[in-house]
């Protein structure tokens, strides 16, 4: 996402280190996450320029603040690099590369399958919206989200290439839908492609609150510059302020969080942010309006930098969203079974 507009300040606050010992919450996942940490390793190159990272904390954890980087918007011309469809299966699995793009083919909707989410209700949240870009008035509107008043929404970022974060972020969104539904949950969208542009970030929160969402996640990727990789996972601290009311929020949105984090390690491969978060793929931030209002568990998740060619590459390929998708859908099936 940009970092410059609704939810993020283009100021840069230092970072705060994590306050207590860091260790992995849920012990099934060490063996698979451990393996996924030596691939990426093995294959994140050789240079020695990345610092030293670590597994993400347990719920217990506190998560520190993170500096936000400056980010740049899709292309001048608005419009993004066009991608041959060539989708294998309704689940959206497919060969790599941007041939491979399940955002413009959706699945018709089923009523929700029996399974262990059967009753849980899940919120996705697709960030931005590819249509933002033509509607610059509309988006930059100032909203209140509790702790001051920001724009709207933005267009997002993309990567060198012109391939969108919008667009990005509804093809891992329906990949998600569709692990979800199979497990039984019902899943809402906050966007599906189906709107000119937004809703706005206070809109997108409603929409989890009147949902009586279980759990709620913010898909996105960075805008940051070259060389920062990783995904981090963004949580909501503690704000009381005007409409704003996270108190009842920030520990079940830790819980879910720290579960999305593992669970990203183990599906994909990708380490946590070596710029945000210390090392442990977790930040908390006061000033997004998606978080400030929600009244519900709720997580953002950058799942790369697509200002870096080595994220981008993989942020471009149907293969590893595909693996992207798998993880947060795990991490999102075990908050909720933890929580039945």
């Amino acid at each position: 996402m940009s970092y410059v507009g609704p939810e993020f300040d283009p100021s840069q606050p230092p970072k705060r280190r994590i306050g207590r010992p860091l260790t992995v919450a849920v012990a099934v996942l060490v063996p698979t996450c451990l393996a996924g940490w030596l691939v990426y390793q093995a294959t994140s190159g050789s240079d020695g320029n990345e610092p030293a990272r670590s597994l993400p904390a347990s719920p217990s954890a506190s998560a520190g603040q993170g500096a936000p980087s400056g980010s740049t918007a899709p292309t001048s011309s608005g419009t993004s690099k066009p991608d041959k469809e060539d989708e294998k299966g309704k689940d959206g699995k497919g060969g790599d590369g941007e041939d491979n793009d399940s955002a413009t083919k959706q699945p018709p909707r089923r009523p929700a399958a029996n399974g262990p989410l059967k009753g849980k209700v899940v919120v996705v949240d697709p960030g931005h919206n590819p249509g933002n870009f033509r509607h610059a008035s509309e988006i930059n509107r100032q909203v209140d989200i509790g702790t001051n008043r920001k724009e709207c929404d933005t267009t997002g970022t993309s990567t060198n290439d012109g391939y969108t974060e919008a667009k990005f972020t509804l093809d891992v969104a329906r990949r998600l839908r569709t692990l979800l539904e199979k497990q039984g949950a019902t899943v809402k969208f906050t966007q599906d492609g189906d709107r000119p542009w937004g809703p706005c970030v206070d809109e997108r929160a409603r929409i989890g609150n009147k949902a009586h969402a279980d759990a709620v996640v913010s898909i996105h990727a960075d805008g940051s510059g070259a060389g920062n990789r990783g995904y981090h996972v963004i949580l909501p601290a503690k704000v009381k302020s005007g409409a704003a009311d996270t108190s009842a929020i920030v520990a079940p949105s830790e819980e879910l969080g720290t579960r999305i984090a593992g669970a990203f390690i183990g599906a994909t491969g990708t380490g946590p942010s070596n710029y945000i978060g210390d090392g442990t793929g977790l930040d908390v931030r006061r000033d997004l309006g998606g978080l400030n209002l929600s009244t519900v568990p709720k997580v953002f998740i950058e799942c790369g930098n697509m200002r870096d060619a080595k994220d981008a590459a993989l942020l471009k390929s149907g293969t590893w969203r595909q693996k992207a998708a798998q993880g947060i859908s795990e991490g999102i099936a075990g908050f909720l079974r933890q929580r039945s």
